[in-house]
């Protein structure tokens, strides 16, 4: 039976249900990008309690990624049928309960399956978010400024999760999972004060569904075995071949079903496709580069976690005046100028951490965060703005899930690609630097084709 519908003429919410919304899709970004960067600066000692090698330690990081990258376009179906309001209450209570597990797990293997159900719970979260912002803000401006605020929820995490994590592994890795229990709670309070969503009939894609996870699946097994036991295995031969074959089947489907998971209509918009582009490049450059770095400082130069997680503090300030500044940017210069200058800023930041990787240099990890930081900080908000202009509101949690899909689909494939060029202990200094070559040239890519946004 239909969900029953309400349209897009509804009155908008006053100014201070806005903001309560707001705070909440704040705490909700805060959160899902806190879990991943967190535990970067606890794997080194899980890996001692727990036992595994670095493809295990890979797992608890990209477990938590490939089921949120997964299902990301099923929760958007899902916020669009069911209304944003209540899919984010089912992913607040279901990231509260699977973060228990996390930090109640006895071995390396419960700790990975508590972090896919994290991630899938974070999946239903984020796309709600986004359209919960879209419901609050209808105003063009007004909207550009709101996910500029927004997006200091991830910034803010980006700041403190490598230095929480670092003060936390300290006394108990397993603080950096229960750490999530009073946010949840306090998100789960604000959530009594927003206004009901809209909700529209939509179809659910089962076999595009499967197609999907098969295909992140086999990609991230593949990546991450291969780099871990060689790419002529059997298996990771197998896995990347039925990854391939998923994907030619996923898209078959979304082409020619009825109610595809993710419309390929949406990739008519030029603005769009560059827009995926650089969400992909961007988490291939910060996710990817926390991972590297996180593990060149205490595997390579020794650091004690919290030490390391300090050594990430000082982009902190430029990554939340980013995002704060990126709405004033982008409504007086359009998004092209704050996409393609946030990106050459991580360029330039990935090359800084390349030259210098050789000379030990606490301080050239230092510089290399800070402006990646500061430059995804100025690049991400306008990028999604240009999402949520490209469709009508009434998609806008579709767009949002496709858009978040090709970000977490990039910072798992960086992770498990990255893993593998830092297998070896030994050519730890040589894995970095190739790390933020790879980073460095896919970001370039995308900073070349953002130059093609249309300023307004």
């Amino acid at each position: 039976m239909a969900a029953p519908t309400t349209t897009d003429t509804t009155p908008p919410p006053t100014r201070s249900a806005a903001r309560l919304t707001l705070v909440l899709a704040s705490l909700g970004f805060f959160l899902i990008t806190l879990d991943i960067l967190i535990v970067n600066v606890a794997l080194t000692t899980i890996g001692r309690e727990l036992g595994g090698s670095t493809s295990g330690l890979q797992w608890v990081i990209d477990a938590y990624t490939l089921l949120f990258a997964s299902l990301l376009l099923f929760a958007g179906n899902l916020s669009d049928r069911i209304g944003a309001k209540r899919a984010i209450g089912w992913g607040i209570t279901g990231f509260l309960l699977a973060s228990v597990a996390c930090a109640l797990a006895p071995t390396l293997g419960a700790l990975i399956a508590a972090r896919a159900v994290q991630g899938a719970t974070a999946a239903v979260m984020l796309p709600a978010s986004m359209a919960l912002v879209r419901e609050a803000f209808p105003d063009a401006h007004e909207r550009a400024h709101a996910l500029g605020l927004w997006a200091v929820g991830g910034a803010v995490a980006g700041a403190v999760g490598p230095v929480l994590g670092g003060a936390l592994t300290t006394l108990d890795w397993r603080l950096v999972f229960a750490i999530n229990l009073p946010v949840c709670v306090v998100m789960l309070a604000l959530l009594t004060w927003v206004a009901p969503s809209p909700r529209r009939p939509s179809r659910f894609d089962p076999v595009g569904q499967v197609l999907a996870l098969v295909t992140l699946v086999g990609l991230v097994f593949g990546l991450i075995e291969g780099g871990a036991d060689g790419f002529g295995a059997w298996y990771v031969v197998t896995a990347l071949v039925v990854a391939a074959a998923a994907l030619v089947g996923f898209l078959v489907v979304q082409a020619r079903g009825r109610a595809p998971m993710m419309p390929l209509d949406l990739f008519r918009s030029s603005g769009m496709r560059i827009a995926l582009g650089v969400g992909f490049a961007f988490m291939v450059g910060n996710f990817g580069s926390v991972f590297v770095l996180s593990l060149y400082l205490q595997q390579h130069l020794e650091l004690t976690p919290l030490a390391a997680g300090l050594v990430f503090l000082p982009s902190a300030a430029f990554s939340i005046v980013g995002n704060v500044v990126s709405g004033t940017l982008v409504n007086r210069f359009g998004a092209r100028v704050p996409v393609v200058a946030g990106l050459l800023s991580m360029v330039l930041g990935l090359a800084v951490m390349v030259v210098l990787a050789p000379s030990d240099s606490v301080v050239a990890v230092a510089v290399c965060t800070i402006l990646t930081g500061a430059g995804g900080a100025v690049a991400m908000p306008p990028a999604t703005s240009v999402v949520l202009a490209a469709v009508p509101s009434g998609r806008a949690g579709t767009a949002s899930a496709v858009f978040n899909t090709f970000r977490q689909v990039g910072g798992a494939v960086a992770i498990a690609v990255f893993g593998a060029f830092l297998a070896d202990p030994a050519h730890v200094v040589a894995g970095t630097q190739l790390s933020c070559v790879v980073a460095g040239a896919v970001i370039l890519v995308a900073a070349l084709a953002a130059t093609r946004i249309r300023t307004r």
